[in-house]
């Protein structure tokens, strides 16, 4: 039995649908019912702050696929550390054999936001006794639809990357490599760097958004410190807002802009394009994108 954690997130709806499809056994945690019941899967309620809750939800689960908790980085803290931790230290108490997490590529001590969070779950992951595989994405093509500070107001993409590029991938390709190794014999205490095909430059995606919809998408390339700003104005908090600017900066200096087989490794088939994803989200991307980009 897996316990599926963060399962209405970007990523586990896609291992869900994935895990249903496939006939694996497995139960989705949940903070809320009624997102439960819209899964349509076996579930159960649970909170990360909760530790009975936790435990409750271990029992009989024999993987785990740990993605949740979150940052609040308005007042400093880290609080999917604890909650992370918490669900490790309930799985070897459990008896769970195995333990597959997402992290964030080029995570590390003393990181900036994720980067250093997930250093800090990584190690003591390492250390429960557990075997365990962490998957490492690179930057989420879904961001371009649900991530706040994407887009200006009035439609352009923003960003602070010069020619700085990215090799997005896809969240249903992080799934299915999740569904990989939570079902097969791969990844015992490894690490797997996922990326798309190709790194794109933020003027590369502006294109091939405006390729998709039609119409032209701007791209408005800003300094670190413009990018905080804006980001500030569109109401996120200081602390994010300054973070997601200095981590801009190793963007522009091509930190994310390497390619990896990983996908191809683990599931026999290469990574989705960003052309592909767009094009099955083109309804989304419209109803995200404001009308008025290009004007």
């Amino acid at each position: 039995m897996i316990l599926v954690t963060g399962a209405t997130g970007s990523i586990g709806t896609h291992l869900v649908r994935r895990l249903q499809r496939d006939a694996v056994p497995f139960r989705a945690l949940v903070r809320d019912e009624r997102k439960g019941h819209a899964l349509g899967c076996d579930f159960v309620v649970g909170d990360f702050d909760d530790e009975a809750s936790i435990a409750a939800a271990m029992k009989g689960v024999d993987r785990l696929f740990l993605n949740a908790g979150g940052a609040q980085p308005a007042l400093g803290e880290q609080p999917m550390i604890r909650q992370q931790k918490t669900a490790i230290d309930a799985a070897r108490s459990a008896g769970v054999s195995r333990i597959v997490k997402i992290s964030v590529w080029r995570a590390h001590e003393g990181g900036r936001l994720a980067e250093g969070a997930h250093w800090e779950i990584e190690r003591h992951l390492e250390e429960s006794g557990v075997a365990w595989s962490v998957l490492q994405p690179s930057g989420f093509m879904q961001n371009f639809l649900t991530g706040a500070g994407s887009f200006t107001a009035d439609g352009r993409l923003l960003g602070a990357y010069g020619d700085g590029a990215v090799s997005y991938i896809d969240c249903q390709d992080i799934a299915d490599c999740a569904a990989a190794l939570l079902t097969g014999p791969y990844g015992r205490g490894e690490t797997f760097v996922l990326t798309g095909p190709q790194a794109l430059t933020q003027a590369q995606v502006a294109a091939q958004i405006s390729d998709v919809l039609g119409r032209p998408v701007e791209c408005l390339d800003l300094s670190p410190a413009e990018l905080s700003a804006a980001l500030r104005e569109q109401g996120l908090p200081a602390g994010f807002a300054d973070g997601v600017s200095v981590l801009s900066q190793e963007v522009a200096s091509g930190a994310l802009a390497a390619t990896t087989t990983a996908v191809q490794d683990l599931t026999g088939r290469p990574a989705r394009t960003f052309e592909e994803f767009l094009t099955a989200n083109v309804d989304a991307l419209r109803a995200a994108l404001p009308s008025s980009s290009g004007r």
